[in-house]
């Protein structure tokens, strides 16, 4: 099943995910549509609460060789051949509950997010290499070491886990310069927020629903 993606302005996207204490069917079929949602959205991660379910739970793709290659990059910096292989060859992580335990090194890169759709960010500080401890579907501890591109990819799922977004991690002036230049573009995604949120609220009213939107 397909998820809407929660956008900027939505305040699920900025409260701390509850851990996950329930490993059963709905938490795999949970797993399955963010790897759907994910898909068709073609991205190469996504948070619980990118579809307004507040969980530690993400889902990430590792692309293997070069997965350090920027996903953004022009068809012609690649061979298409060599980018069709590299994508046969993807791995798909579910990770539930994650503790960054180890960081290493420093790198900078490109950003963007399914929940501010269009904008991106240049030179977003990430650290090379991590080190996450994490519990599969069943509930069993796993550990998981990355580097490069995919490290990058992993933080910045981790970030929404903890309500925050690529923008947070530029420096202060940078950051600020963001929030003004795409001002109007926020401005839009929060108003299309409130409606959602708005629309969902109406729906659970109609099917009597007593529990609140997330």
């Amino acid at each position: 099943m397909i998820h809407p993606i929660r956008y900027y302005g939505d305040p699920v996207l900025r409260r701390r995910a509850s851990e996950v204490t329930e490993f059963d069917a709905d938490l795999k079929r949970l797993a399955a549509d963010m790897i759907e949602t994910m898909y068709a959205a073609d991205g190469v991660g996504l948070a619980a609460p990118q579809i307004g379910v507040s969980k530690r739970l993400f889902v990430a793709l590792e692309v293997q060789p070069g997965a350090d290659d920027d996903p953004d990059a022009e068809e012609g910096e690649v061979a298409a051949a060599e980018r069709r292989r590299r994508w046969e060859e993807r791995r798909e992580h579910v990770i539930v509950n994650p503790r960054l335990v180890k960081r290493e090194g420093q790198q900078f890169g490109r950003d963007g997010c399914l929940s501010l759709p269009g904008l991106y960010a240049e030179e977003v500080p990430r650290d090379l290499v991590v080190e996450l401890e994490y519990q599969d579907l069943d509930g069993q501890p796993r550990t998981l070491r990355a580097e490069g591109y995919f490290a990058h990819v992993l933080q910045h799922e981790f970030d929404h886990l903890e309500g925050i977004l690529y923008f947070d991690r530029l420096p202060e002036p940078r950051r600020r310069a963001f929030l003004e230049e795409h001002r109007q573009e926020l401005a839009e995604m929060q108003r299309e927020a409130k409606a959602f949120l708005k629309q969902e609220r109406e729906r659970h009213a109609r099917q009597g629903a007593r529990a609140p939107v997330r």
